[in-house]
């Protein structure tokens, strides 16, 4: 007798939302993983520019593999076009980055003396139109300050040169990593699979690919961001007549993928630029500055919510507060990470937690269990 005839309804399981004892350890494991990630940077930056790698070229893979190429062939194919690419610009740049390099310090020191030029000229403006600045000599102290500070550009920047020759090799795995996500990636997910109870089987499937759409949404909205920030500050840069707009726009969207720090560090690098190449003109670096905050407002309000705030789908309070969370506890490179960490345990947690939650669910792994012990025991 089915149970609609005993007059009730067969039960369906209840969509639970996360709550706060799932959201608490979200937030406590994605500080956790931070803590690890910072020990294992040389692996973990390779890893994330391999993603990025993937993510960039995976849509090539893709086409090749519709057209009736094997996956192993496209992705071959495809990770060899990419770095046959990337050493043809290399080779056509090298002589040119040679070259800037032989001079590097004196360009160093010719931008900082055109920032410091800059602050001089500002602080004496500001002293004219405030007495109480010129009473307290504002800029002469200033000036006694940073002439009394020690030692040369290129003490603080070789031990930056070093770390960058050290992080080299490791780097050199991102494409080594991003041709095997490629080639083994489904293989990887359906050995995942093979190890989960049979119960869990689809909640799995749905899991992997959540997972892996939330970090192919990231990683695709990072670049999308990239674009959309260098192209907007280059036509900016452009305008004002500053020279390479170019460069200078894709060097702070770069710097802009670590939240406040990169964008600070971007911010500077296009005032000094502006200062040093218009020395005789302050105006078109308080232009540059008006520039960068317009483009980072536009970032922030526009072009992240279009790209990588549809990804995630966090909530803001949850975003800002997690991203001052990383950097505490892992510092810049926990920056950096907390939000591609935070979105992936978010989905993993999210579906634990439906999974524990579900009685029905719970309720076939129990009896898928319990049919296995008598099947066991069954010849015994």
């Amino acid at each position: 007798m089915s149970a609609a005839a005993n007059g009730m309804a067969t039960p369906h399981p209840a969509h639970h939302g996360s709550g706060p004892v799932v959201w608490a350890a979200i937030i406590a494991v994605t500080c956790l993983l931070l803590l690890v990630f910072q020990k294992v940077l040389w692996l973990v930056v390779p890893v994330l520019l391999a993603l990025i790698l993937y993510y960039f070229l995976y849509p090539a893979v893709r086409s090749l593999i519709y057209r009736g190429m094997s996956r192993d062939g496209a992705a071959s194919l495809v990770t060899l076009a990419f770095l046959v690419l990337v050493g043809i610009v290399g080779i056509a740049l090298m002589p040119r980055l040679t070259s800037k390099l032989t001079h590097w310090q004196d360009t160093v020191d010719r931008y900082v003396q055109g920032g410091t030029q800059l602050l001089d000229a500002s602080l004496r403006g500001l002293e004219r139109h405030s007495p109480p600045l010129a009473r307290a000599k504002l800029a002469d102290t200033v000036a006694a300050r940073l002439a009394q500070s020690t030692g040369s550009i290129a003490d603080h920047l070789e031990p930056v040169a070093l770390g960058i020759m050290a992080w080299t090799p490791s780097l050199l795995l991102a494409p080594f990593l991003a041709f095997f996500f490629l080639r083994d990636g489904r293989r990887f997910k359906r050995f995942l699979g093979s190890a989960v109870p049979n119960a869990f089987f689809e909640k799995t499937l749905f899991l992997l690919h959540e997972i892996d759409r939330t970090a192919r949404a990231y990683f695709q909205g990072l670049i999308n961001l990239t674009i959309l920030d260098t192209v907007t500050l280059a036509a900016g840069l452009w305008l004002l007549g500053i020279p390479g707009p170019l460069a200078l726009g894709l060097i702070c969207a770069v710097l802009a993928w670590v939240p406040y720090v990169g964008s600070i560090l971007g911010g500077l690098l296009v005032v000094l630029v502006a200062a040093t190449d218009f020395p005789s003109d302050p105006s078109m670096a308080y232009w540059a500055i008006g520039l960068f905050g317009l483009v980072r407002l536009l970032d922030d309000f526009v072009y992240m919510p279009m790209t990588i705030g549809k990804s995630l789908e966090l909530h803001p309070l949850i975003t800002v507060l997690m991203i001052f969370a990383g950097g505490a506890v892992a510092g810049v490179p926990g920056l950096m990470l907390v939000l591609p960490v935070l979105g992936v345990v978010m989905v993993i947690g999210e579906t634990i937690g439906l999974i524990i939650t579900d009685p029905r669910l719970m309720a076939r792994h129990r009896h898928a269990k319990a049919l296995r012990r008598v099947q066991a025991s069954a010849d015994l």
